[in-house]
């Protein structure tokens, strides 16, 4: 089997993860763990979304996030961005790139945001205009792309429609969503083979839950197809909070230490990555589902003294 040489990994948890958090996460801590991520090598992360602080009160400090991390290291930081007043914030914060997105369940679209799919793609257009006057990079994203907990099986050309309005509208990278963890690697394969044959200069991310297990293994499917950038979450964190049954996102670190076993390249200090990983367990004050935070790498050896012995 060829894999890509190559691949890009996002990090999502400060957004993603930290979102669901009931108990509001200090404003310095959320930069401390995204600066440690981008020293670790992550050069792409998803940071904070700019949001109404009413619906997702863990985002309230957006800007002031975004304004104290490092930006030295060249690390794309990109921002969710549901509507045109949270795109004329993320300007005044001098954001450089923006996330829009919609799904492609209608059910889902009504539960996430309260409106219908064509409404929500009508919407993007304006936030599109406000962005791009700011001089922002635009990214898309499309929930349920492998199936929907409210209506089961998504159809691949739904996805691949989407996808290929939103390539129209401006968006020349597009994030297909597992978002409740119902993807499987035939459904992977289909969906992104529909994308290609309709939009084939179209950059794709793929974005997968361990819902049901299968998390890294859909990431070797998109290996298969050739994908060469997917998105991952520090710790394992997150889950939608509009789907039943949805848990973590695939775990950042279990990512990159399967591509590295692949022999690909990250860029990424895995070890490094680990401890950041720790920390936010630490802070969290519970287990977290990584599963390389806790076991490190293949390579790490263990002296005789530390082992348990038989007796008797």
């Amino acid at each position: 089997m060829s894999y890509p040489k190559k691949v890009t990994i996002c990090d999502v948890g400060t957004r993603d993860g930290f979102q669901i958090e009931h108990k509001f996460i200090p404003t310095a801590t959320k930069i401390e763990v995204i600066n440690a991520i981008i020293a670790a090598g992550v050069r792409k992360l998803e940071v904070t979304s700019f949001v109404s602080p009413r619906a997702v009160p863990q985002m309230a400090d957006a800007a002031e996030v975004y304004a104290g991390i490092d930006k030295s290291r060249g690390a794309e930081l990109v921002c969710l961005i549901p509507n045109r007043r949270g795109a004329e914030d993320a300007a005044k914060a001098g954001v450089k790139t923006a996330l829009l997105f919609l799904s492609a369940s209608e059910t889902h679209n009504l539960t996430n945001v309260n409106r219908s799919v064509q409404a929500s793609l009508d919407g993007l257009k304006d936030v599109m205009a406000v962005a791009n006057g700011a001089g922002m990079a635009v990214h898309g994203a499309i929930a349920t792309s492998f199936g929907c907990p409210f209506e089961g099986d998504v159809p691949a050309e739904r996805v691949a429609d989407l996808a290929v309005r939103m390539r129209d509208m401006g968006m020349h990278h597009v994030s297909l969503g597992d978002t409740t963890g119902m993807a499987t690697p035939p459904i992977v394969k289909r969906v992104v083979e529909a994308i290609r044959r309709r939009a084939p200069a179209l950059e794709l991310t793929l974005h997968f839950h361990n819902t049901r297990g299968l998390g890294l293994v859909n990431v070797m499917a998109g290996l298969e197809m050739g994908v060469t950038h997917f998105e991952g979450s520090i710790g394992g964190l997150g889950g939608c909070p509009f789907a039943p049954g949805a848990t973590g996102n695939i775990c950042t670190e279990d990512c990159v230490n399967l591509m590295h076993e692949l022999g690909i390249e990250t860029g990424i200090d895995l070890d490094a990555l680990c401890a950041v990983a720790r920390r936010v367990e630490q802070f969290l004050g519970r287990p977290l589902p990584g599963q390389v935070m806790r076991a490190g790498p293949r390579s790490k050896l263990h002296t005789i003294a530390a082992a348990k012995r038989a007796v008797g």
